[in-house]
């Protein structure tokens, strides 16, 4: 495996390795209460920490895979080069919201960092769970700006795209 082929992945196998990790401690844990009448005490908040950093990587992979959802009834009126146009606003529109939430998440993890706030079951630092708004919110702003460098480059947006790929499975 070659080390683009791993950063150009990185979110997948991230989501992947979390979500397998997060399954087998939650099945752990319902395990241990219900038919050994014992919980773990750190068991469901790593889970909710996992979770946390799953949902804001894989929002990023989402980007990459263009499966975000979106309502595309007001761009698929829009044709041609003006779609384009309004394609680049809203990945723009997007990049500037991501970014915002980079930027103001990493100020909370430092105001946080500084605090010395613990978790209450695990006691780690709080600014781990934290950590990934500013992490999976900076990926998602490398992911749209290749998404634009796409645009640019010409390749299918929309419903160009649905098209392209419908035609394909036929």
């Amino acid at each position: 495996m070659t080390v683009k082929k791993f950063f150009d992945n990185f979110e997948e196998y991230f989501c992947v390795w979390t979500m397998a990790i997060m399954t087998i401690l939650v099945f752990i844990q319902v395990v241990m209460r219900y038919v050994f009448s014992n919980s773990l005490s750190w068991s469901e908040e790593l889970a909710r920490f996992i979770f946390l950093w799953l949902s804001w990587i894989g929002a990023s992979y989402a980007v990459k895979e263009r499966s975000h959802f979106r309502v595309e009834m007001f761009a698929n009126m829009i044709k041609g080069s003006c779609r384009r146009f309004f394609e680049y606003f809203v990945l723009i529109v997007w990049f500037v919201f991501s970014f915002i939430l980079t930027w103001l998440g990493t100020e909370l993890v430092i105001f946080i960092y500084d605090t010395g706030q613990a978790s209450a079951a695990m006691d780690i630092p709080m600014t781990w769970p934290y950590a990934s708004v500013p992490v999976g919110c900076g990926l998602m702003c490398i992911r749209l700006i290749v998404e634009m460098y796409k645009i640019y480059k010409g390749e299918p947006v929309g419903s160009e795209k649905g098209q392209e790929e419908l035609e394909e499975m036929i």
